[in-house]
This record gives structure tokens, sequence and C-alpha cells, in this order.
């Protein structure tokens, strides 16, 4: 019998991770659905489902957990009532769940408590905030896990998991960008009315735990930008406690320097980032994809601290004007090695040659802690 397998995704970043691993499995026979919640079902961040829904050959449920100012202990709750619903119905033989945010750990706790297999991808990372919390209790619900490198496997070891469960595969992501995106910069730039030549793409999401902070550094570092004279894309930031402060700020840049984004298809912002002088901001792109594509990255504060030791990062606090200057005069468009630290962008291949061994299903879904 086919192999029911559903993948969790609530933003457009964890649809990037995801993506790749299950077109691999639909192209091998395997039933493939998505479960898309979150960010994606709000209008004022792109509305990103739509994304999603552009899969050929899946089926797509959707669910929309949240209104815009919700907490998150109201989101989880929601959450985990509408996945418990879903799973009810719909009973996939494993359940695909990414990362670190709310949605990933409401949907492991349901899949905990009801028996249900689930895969964690990217587990084992840190990055000295909230969010980590998060990601390590998805590895302690997990069934078994995905990861991007031998560090991460060694601290799920750590935390008791045993080995057999444990599959070092790479950063799923990295298979995109190791293609061909499928379109131009210029169609690029046509879509999303980009007139700059040179540019570089700054993305600055809320650090749930300095949530109090988030529009003083903000502010701090988009005034350090703008006094460059640089020309930057800027992505808005997600919707964890802090994002009304950075939004605030971004609202008030200069239109001829900051070219303001909802969120854009991952075959576009891939181009983007291949083009682009350098990369900006917490995001886990300039500490998992710039470095694989060999582009300078500045990683601001506290929110990816630790995930990269690539020579093409480098790392600031936000309210270091001196030290940022200095990176966009020195480094901005310089073009480094291709980092593999997070795999050579064949995670999809290595994913899909475990899915397809006996071993992996036969894993007994009691765990037994490792001492």
């Amino acid at each position: 019998m086919t192999k029911k397998l559903l993948f969790v995704t609530g933003t457009r970043a964890d649809f990037g991770k995801v993506e790749p691993l299950a077109i691999k499995a639909r192209d091998a026979g395997y039933s493939v659905s998505f479960w898309v919640t979150g960010m994606h079902m709000l209008e004022k961040y792109g509305l990103t489902k739509l994304e999603v829904e552009r899969v050929a050959g899946v089926e797509i449920f959707e669910f929309k957990n949240q209104k815009e100012d919700d907490e998150l202990d109201k989101i989880h709750a929601n959450t985990v009532i509408g996945f418990s619903q879903f799973i009810g119905q719909q009973k996939p033989d494993m359940v695909f769940i990414h990362g670190d945010r709310i949605e990933a750990l409401s949907c492991s706790l349901v899949c905990a408590t009801n028996g249900l297999p689930s895969a964690h991808i990217e587990g084992g990372e840190i990055s000295g905030t909230i969010d980590e919390i998060f990601r390590h209790c998805n590895t302690k619900l997990a069934h078994c896990h995905f990861v991007s490198s031998e560090l991460a496997r060694n601290r799920i070891l750590r935390m008791g998991e045993e080995d057999s469960r444990i599959y070092v595969i790479g950063s799923p992501e990295l298979d995109f960008h190791a293609k061909e995106s499928g379109v131009t910069i210029k169609e690029v730039k046509s879509r999303y009315d980009i007139n700059f030549d040179d540019y570089g793409i700054c993305t600055y999401h809320p650090v749930t735990s300095e949530a109090s902070e988030m529009g003083n550094q903000a502010s701090a570092l988009f005034e350090a930008l703008k006094y460059s004279g640089r020309k930057f894309v800027t992505i808005l930031p997600n919707n964890d406690p802090g994002f009304k402060e950075i939004w605030r700020v971004i609202e008030a840049l200069p239109k001829n320097q900051f070219r303001v984004i909802p969120s854009m298809r991952f075959s576009y912002f891939s181009e983007l980032m291949k083009n682009s002088s350098a990369i900006v901001g917490n995001s886990s792109a300039g500490v998992r994809e710039a470095p694989f594509l060999g582009l300078p990255s500045l990683d601001i504060g506290s929110r990816q601290r630790a995930r990269s030791a690539a020579d093409s990062v480098t790392n600031c606090q936000p309210n270091d004007k001196e030290k940022i200057l200095h990176f966009l005069e020195n480094s901005w468009g310089k073009s480094y090695p291709r980092d593999e630290s997070f795999g050579a962008g064949k995670t999809a291949e290595k994913f899909l040659k475990i899915l397809n061994s006996r071993a992996f299903w036969e894993n007994d879904i009691q765990k037994i802690f490792n001492e």
C-alpha cells in the first residue's frame, strides 16, 4: 500500500525547506499532502499559501490558526485543536515537521499524543533564542530526525535520542539554490518592481526573548544602512512578538533606497540572492544560503548565534554602526568559495534513499532514552 506522507508548513521559509523533499517523494510514487497554516494564511504577509498551491500532484489542506494580533499561546491552542481533528480524518502514515515555529511544536505534540510517527527536519540546531526551546521540544516529541550536519546529529544524541533514528541529509533548501532558478534577474526585478542595479538583501526578524528591544534594534540597524547609501531589497519580518516595532521602522524607510516586499516566491528569491552584493539581517538565509552561494553576509544580533562558522559570515550587534559600515564598505560584492557545511545540494536524494529503506519504517513508535 502507498505510504501517505504529510508535510506541515506555516511560513514561506519552512516551505522552502520541505518542498524539495516532498517533490522527491511525490515523484517516487508516495502519496504526498501539505497541511498549510500560520503566516501562509495571512494576506499581510503575502498570502504565501498560493506558493504551496502551485505544487502539482499533491493534496493541499489549509487551516487558519490565527488572527493578526494573536499571542503565541492562543496560536498554539488553535493549531493543536485544528491539527488533531485533521489527522483523525486523514490518518497519514508519517508527518514531516520542520524547525522551531509554534506551529511545528503544536503539530509535534499532536503526533506524539496520538501515537503518529513524526519526522523532525533540522533539529539539533542552536541559536541562543527562545525558538531553540521549541526546536528541542520537537526533537524529543519526534519519531525520527533528518538533520543538516554532524554537529546537529551529535547534539541530538546528547539529548538521549537513538542513533538509528537520526539521518544526516543536509539543509534541504540548498537543493534549490544548487540548480537554476528557472527565472532571470530581469524577470525578478520586473515582477517585484525592483529598480536597483546593485543591491543587498535585508531581513530582520523579531527575537521573541528580546521583544521589548526590537524597535530600538531595528532603528539602529536601518539607520546604519541608510547612512551607508547602499540600496536594499527588504523582506518584511515574521509575526513573532516584537514584529510591530520592526514594521514601524521599515515603513518609514526612504523608498528610493529600500524596496520593501512582504514575501517572495522561492524561485524568485533564489535568483535575487544569486545576484545580490550582500545579505544583511538575522534570517537563516544569511548563515545557510549565503555561504553556500559564496555571498558575504552580515549576521545581526542573537537570532542565528553560533549557527555558522563560514568565512563569509560576519557577526555584529545591531547598534554597532562602525562595524556595519565597515562590512558594507569592504565586503560588499565580494565572492567566497562555496561553503558546504550544510550539504552540497543533494539533500532530497539522501532523503528518498532513507524513505525507501525498510529499516526506516521499522523503527518502533516507543523510543528509548539513549544513555
